[in-house]
């Protein structure tokens, strides 16, 4: 009785210390018994600790890559949008040219000539 833990036991099973001294094995771990044994029982809360870390883990990975992909789309988008923008701004610079100007007036036939004389001001005498 040196404190071993194990009061008024003269004497033990062979096998059943060498399993205790030796640890789980790949035969343990295949037939299962690993799973009864004392080593998951004493462990159960850290190891339920190291499959709650694995998933937030996962998820936080799966998070990531989704916003990465989000990104992407938004910058070629983004690229999109401003390919359009010049493109319409280079198209309104061309029509607010005079001379545009003029060939559509003259296009949709309405009538109106640019003026020939200056503008002048009106002055009234008091």
């Amino acid at each position: 009785m040196l404190g071993t833990g194990k009061d008024n036991v003269e004497f033990v099973d062979s096998k059943v210390e060498r399993d205790e001294i030796k640890g789980p094995s790949l035969k343990s771990f295949i037939n299962g018994s690993i799973i009864t044994g004392k080593l998951i029982a004493r462990n159960i809360t850290y190891i339920l600790f190291l499959v709650f870390l694995a998933i937030i883990y996962i998820a936080n990975r799966y998070h990531a890559e989704r916003m990465v992909r989000q990104i992407i789309t938004a910058r070629e988008e983004l690229k999109d949008l401003r390919a359009e923008q010049i493109t319409t701004a280079s198209v309104l610079m061309n029509y607010s040219k005079p001379s545009t100007i003029e060939d559509m007036v003259e296009q949709r036939g309405l009538g109106i000539k640019q003026p020939i004389k200056p503008p002048f001001k009106i002055v009234l005498d008091k």
